[in-house]
């Protein structure tokens, strides 16, 4: 719940098609049900689309205030792990651990019933090839109906043919990454917000839990990977990522090898 706190929307700088932008650009017509959701199918893959997932959850608040203040609810964000977990992404409030989604199946079918269950209207996927498939009867209509932006990603943070490119504009932009790619052994686990005075997720015993259980997914080695692929990112202090926009019909053709030989 510290994203609640932790960060705003002039914390982003955002360019689409090279003209400088706005969030609400970015996701037009935002509305209060919205659900942003996250396929993931490399380890620590999701760190390469922290800035448009942190500004899907600035969108989120922003809609409807009173969810920084008198609700302090989570974000409804999705992540969606295909063929096992590939590093818990939980510090970016992907909270409770229902929100983190560990599907152990690259079945095209189950992915989509996945993100149909969870209602998702705002999706990103990896950039991988597209394929032709079918799924099962009326689950690609509902996404269509339903999912009003989609975004392709590259685990690196820097996305092929992108037309959009997202920059941070302030240090706390790169609080989520740095305490993603942490070893548990180094986090430092505070019990109670010092904005809202009310507990945070570190201080919930199912956390640190859920921590533990995802520790084996990764390696030192792949902590490493990952901070020099944020490092590359960044100039000074704060990175920029780029992303490319891909219609629903497009996306759901690339979620279609979403985890293919990465299991």
């Amino acid at each position: 719940m510290h994203v609640m706190t932790l960060l705003k929307s002039e914390m982003f700088d955002v360019s689409i098609d090279q003209q400088k932008a706005s969030i609400a650009d970015l996701f037009p017509d935002w509305n209060a049900h919205d659900r942003f959701g996250l396929v993931i199918d490399e380890t620590f893959g999701g760190i390469g689309a922290t800035h448009l997932l942190q500004a899907a959850m600035t969108a989120y608040y922003d809609v409807k205030p009173s969810r920084r203040t008198s609700l302090t609810v989570y974000p409804e964000i999705y992540a969606f792990h295909i063929g096992r977990g590939y590093g818990a992404h939980a510090h970016y409030d992907f909270w409770p651990a229902r929100r983190e989604v560990i599907l152990k199946t690259t079945d095209h079918r189950e992915v989509l019933d996945a993100i149909n269950d969870r209602g998702i209207t705002r999706l990103a996927i990896p950039d991988r090839p597209m394929r032709d498939v079918e799924h099962r009867p009326k689950e690609e209509d509902a996404a269509f109906d339903r999912i009003a932006s989609a975004f392709v990603y590259d685990a690196s943070g820097r996305t092929q043919g992108a037309d959009i490119a997202i920059s941070g504009l302030d240090k706390r932009t790169e609080y989520n990454p740095s305490q993603t790619l942490r070893p548990l052994s180094e986090l430092r686990v505070n019990r109670i917000s010092s904005v809202t005075g009310r507990p945070v997720k570190e201080a919930d015993d199912a956390f640190l839990h859920w921590l533990i259980e995802r520790e084996p997914d990764v390696t030192d080695e792949d902590r490493a990977e990952g901070k020099a692929r944020r490092a590359a990112l960044k100039t000074g202090d704060l990175a920029t990522e780029t992303y490319r926009r891909v219609s629903v019909a497009e996306a759901l053709k690339r979620l279609a090898s979403a985890g293919l030989g990465s299991i």
